[in-house]
């Protein structure tokens, strides 16, 4: 669905994009992240051919972006960051101006603008101006106009930034609805780690214009970052010495009453240390496992926090 190889975007001076290389099949969704600035926006400002790549080469949905725009257009779905309806119009001339651009007869446009109100629950919107819309129904409006032609993929560059935690919740349970139904390829960018843990099934991390990592959310995890573990004990440095004879144990914390570590199996660690303390006599208390975030990958590969740079 997507295949790029390459590719590059320099605004002057600025190297945005250093050569982005993805393949993307049909079918599956697959979250982009990195902190601000990491070219994510731009990457996506490029497939969707709203800019022009300034080196290598982009096909999506089997067209290139450079020769072919206006294929890629037809075929791929796009909401922005920004709000995409004008805000002295009605929800329902929105949907149907939009079905009108992309070629739907008046008939398809009916019967299709009636499946997108009800499937994202905007029935009791379509008189309202989007202006009298809060942020929550606005992005839904949003997600129908980029689904009114029915594309087979979908671009959402941080859909619910923004939003409360409730109402993400909804946006995004309409959103999986709705490519469960049309078996939708879905691309997306966000800086809820969260999102992209529980919902992709690739997660591609970008940092200063290169992909740095890509692979499965679990895998990510499990390779680059590994469980972290927290005991109790009354003899830290002894318990710390048990620790870190582990195999593949790392970042030993020893303090007062308590030792931390990252290890690659927090369960079978505890298991070991506990056994181990118990033989030699060392007391330990409470135990604890945490299994690592996506942020906890991003700080292994980078040294950073993906948290704390998107905050900035």
């Amino acid at each position: 669905m997507i295949q790029t190889k390459g590719l590059t975007k320099d605004f002057g001076a600025v190297h945005a994009v250093r050569g982005i290389t993805l393949a993307i099949e049909p079918g599956e969704l697959v979250a982009v992240l990195g902190p601000n600035g990491a070219g994510k926006t731009t990457t996506m400002r490029m497939l969707t051919t709203l800019i022009a790549p300034t080196s290598g080469s982009a096909e999506v949905a089997g067209h290139d972006v450079v020769r072919s725009p206006g294929e890629v257009r037809r075929r791929i779905g796009y909401v922005g960051q920004g709000n995409g309806a004008g805000h002295q119009h009605r929800v329902a001339d929105e949907l149907h101006s939009q079905a009108a651009i992309y070629g739907l007869s008046r008939a398809d446009a009916r019967t299709r603008v009636g499946s997108l109100v009800e499937a994202l629950d905007l029935g009791d919107l379509v008189k309202r101006k989007v202006s009298e819309l809060s942020g929550g129904q606005r992005r839904r409006l949003d997600v129908a106009m980029g689904l009114v032609h029915a594309p087979g993929l979908l671009f959402l560059d941080e859909p619910s930034t923004g939003l409360a935690p409730q109402n993400r919740a909804n946006l995004w349970e309409h959103i999986l609805r709705m490519r469960a139904e049309h078996d939708m390829t879905i691309v997306l960018t966000t800086h809820y780690l969260d999102e992209a843990d529980s919902m992709a099934e690739r997660v591609v991390i970008v940092d200063q214009g290169e992909v740095i990592a890509d692979d499965t959310a679990s895998s990510l995890k499990s390779k680059l970052a590994g469980d972290r573990v927290a005991f109790s004990t009354g003899s830290p440095s002894d318990l710390a010495a048990i620790v870190s004879q582990l195999p593949g144990s790392s970042e030993v914390e020893a303090t007062d009453g308590e030792v931390r570590a990252r290890v690659a199996d927090g369960p079978v660690a505890v298991a070991e240390v506990l056994r181990a303390a118990f033989e030699k006599g060392i007391a330990a208390g409470s135990a604890q496992t945490f299994r690592p975030t996506l942020d906890d990958v991003f700080l292994s590969l980078t040294g950073r926090s993906l948290r704390e740079e998107n905050a900035k």
